[in-house]
């Protein structure tokens, strides 16, 4: 008998210009090849629609994409604030909520984790080069799948443990991120510049969350294959 794949949905991207959601397959394709089958969720969900969502699936994963209304953490927009996206930010809101009661796995990827700390309590830098300036390229050109700079895993996290090592050479596609962080969520890694860069959920089976891309450099790289798997394993 074949063993049957968890199921991973997916929060969409959405063309604002187009009203239109869409998806890039560099998650799709990690998620297959990590042993899941991945389906592209729809923004415009009603609470029970969303309950039978959380019931159905074997975890959720938080995509990238537009920033976060600054209203979800107090503040106003900034002018070099993004595009947002409510309808994105409300879908989600709900979801995580709902998610985060049942235990089941989540794994966010950049907005991902300033989502994650923006549900449970937390703030996030509208705007790195301005309000937290560095040397450290938090927004890489082609190829993306290149590590552009280094973090450090928190000694003992479950991250740190999953990789085996000290540091890690990830790639980098933001310009959010956190600020305070979120009562309840514990650091994996911080960057070079003093951000953090990858958090869990401590209690919960599995609900990770980091701010570089995995997606786009599985195809390169063994330790974003074992993050991926390891999502896809505690599905």
């Amino acid at each position: 008998m074949t063993k049957k794949k968890p199921l991973i949905a997916l929060t969409p991207y959405f063309n604002i210009e187009r009203d239109e959601p869409y998806m890039r397959p560099a998650y799709l394709k990690a998620i297959r090849a990590a042993g899941g089958t991945p389906l592209i969720l729809p923004l415009d969900l009603e609470e029970e629609d969303l309950q039978q969502v959380v019931d159905t699936f074997d975890g959720f994963l938080f995509t990238g994409g537009p920033d976060i209304h600054p209203f979800y953490f107090g503040e106003e927009t900034q002018e070099n604030c993004g595009n947002v996206c409510l309808r994105r930010d409300g879908m989600e809101m709900a979801l995580l909520k709902l998610v985060t009661k049942t235990g089941k796995p989540v794994l966010g990827i950049c907005r991902g984790i300033q989502f994650l700390n923006v549900h449970l309590g937390g703030t996030l830098y509208q705007d790195l080069p301005t309000e937290h300036p560095s040397g450290v390229n938090h927004h890489q050109q082609h190829p993306y799948d290149a590590p552009v700079h280094a973090v450090t895993l928190t000694p003992g996290s479950p991250l740190q443990q999953l990789l085996g090592q000290q540091t890690q050479a990830v790639n980098s596609l933001h310009h959010q991120a956190i600020r305070a962080f979120a009562p309840g969520l514990a650091a994996m890694a911080v960057s070079e510049d003093g951000l953090v860069e990858a958090v869990c959920l401590p209690g919960k089976k599995f609900i990770w969350a980091v701010q570089w891309h995995p997606e786009f450099s599985f195809t390169v790289n063994e330790n974003s294959r074992k993050i991926f798997r390891q999502f896809v394993a505690s599905c």
